[in-house]
């Protein structure tokens, strides 16, 4: 009978946005897990209770939902001009794998004040009252956040009366900043890498679509809601409870990472499941949010749902927010005819858990269109700080 003593590792668990996970230090990790690698990715999976075939994640600190199974690093900044390095992994549920292929933007708001709380960040940027802008490289991608932080007698503020649908109680407003969010060194050298704004997108077994492909925040394929059999108000029970529904929504995601260059065959879908995403659009129409809460057409622009390993999202996704903001900036993308066409710096849209409003600046250079920064207002709590234990083996 094994008798192993169990490994006592620093952390903190943490709800940024709509979204909770557990955050480490770099530098507190057992050696082997410092660096990328089967040692990393198994003490992840361990601390998170992962691949659990019961689908609860009762012998670990995950949620059992794209949105609680997720895994932070974090580490001195290894570029100039930031304060930290920020590293996500995604957690699967029900197999042994960790998908690094991309960010987590809810989560990128507690970022910043893990930053803050660990020591990241000199005390003499810190002000008794004010807002610290902590400067974070995104690893998994390459790119620059700015989160402003709001800070109170010294520390970071982490009450208030912001609120955020999708999130049960109010909290204090922290503002996030994506800087250059396009991965315009993608294959295509655009944040649209087909080149186009709209797509004939061949889909096995689904058939044609019309679809906008983006990169901007996270790769995201958007299709309408009507092409596909939805009405874009749909909550959680009627896609994720639906096994047809699910597989279709997959195969548009397969299409899609083929067309934009993310895999070169189906079967290499199954190791990328955190990119791209896929979201349906529709245009504004009323609806009741899944708290009950009843949302108006006339308080937003459009609806959009989108799938998140392989689920519909509770509410939406930070990275998938920045992608729908860029894509109603652009006039004639899926997103934006959905909105209403039209030039606009800023969206609003309705989702399951209820509304967000988001911005993005773009413009054409040489008949590219590139988007500079995108917007959006989280929050983000400590939950919970102390070790997290796991088995030696």
């Amino acid at each position: 009978m094994s008798s192993l003593p169990q490994l006592r590792i620093p952390a903190t668990y943490m709800r940024g946005g709509t979204s909770k996970g557990v955050f480490f230090r770099r530098d507190d990790l057992p050696e082997a897990a410092r660096v990328p690698g089967p040692a990393r990715d198994a003490l992840l999976l361990r601390v998170i209770g992962s691949p659990d075939p019961y689908g609860k994640h009762t012998d670990g600190m995950g949620g059992a939902t794209s949105s609680t199974s997720k895994t932070v690093i974090i580490a001195a900044a290894s570029v100039p001009d930031h304060d930290v390095d920020y590293l996500y992994g995604q957690v699967s549920i029900d197999t042994a794998f960790v998908d690094w292929s991309g960010n987590c933007g809810n989560l990128s708001t507690a970022v910043g004040p893990f930053a803050i709380a660990n020591g990241f960040i000199p005390a003499e940027r810190i002000p008794q009252d004010g807002t610290v802008t902590v400067r974070v490289w995104q690893a998994n991608i390459g790119k620059t956040i700015l989160v402003h932080v709001p800070v109170r007698g010294g520390q970071v503020q982490e009450t208030g009366d912001f609120e955020l649908d999708g999130v049960t109680f109010p909290a204090a407003e922290i503002v996030l900043e994506f800087v250059d969010p396009s991965d315009d060194e993608a294959e295509g050298g655009s944040m649209f890498p087909t080149g186009n704004l709209i797509d004939d997108l061949d889909v096995p077994g689904v058939g044609t679509l019309k679809a906008t492909m983006i990169t901007a925040g996270i790769p995201t394929v958007f299709v309408n809601a009507a092409d596909i059999g939805f009405a874009g108000t749909e909550l959680q029970p009627a896609i994720n409870e639906d096994k047809a529904a699910l597989a279709k929504l997959e195969a548009i995601r397969v299409a899609g990472a083929l067309r934009m260059g993310l895999i070169q065959a189906p079967e290499e879908a199954a190791t990328r499941q955190h990119t791209p995403k896929v979201a349906f659009v529709a245009p504004a129409q009323d609806y009741v949010a899944s708290s009950g809460k009843r949302i108006e057409a006339g308080s937003i622009d459009l609806n959009v749902r989108a799938m998140s390993m392989g689920k519909l999202h509770h509410a939406m996704m930070g990275t998938a927010s920045v992608a729908i903001a860029t894509a109603a900036a652009v006039p004639g993308t899926l997103v934006n005819i959905a909105a209403g066409g039209g030039t606009r710096e800023r969206v609003c849209f309705g989702h399951p858990s209820g509304t967000l409003a988001v911005g993005a600046s773009v413009e054409q250079v040489d008949g590219q269109w590139e988007v500079t920064r995108a917007v959006m207002s989280r929050s983000a709590r400590v939950l919970m700080e102390g070790w997290v234990r796991v088995p030696q083996d």
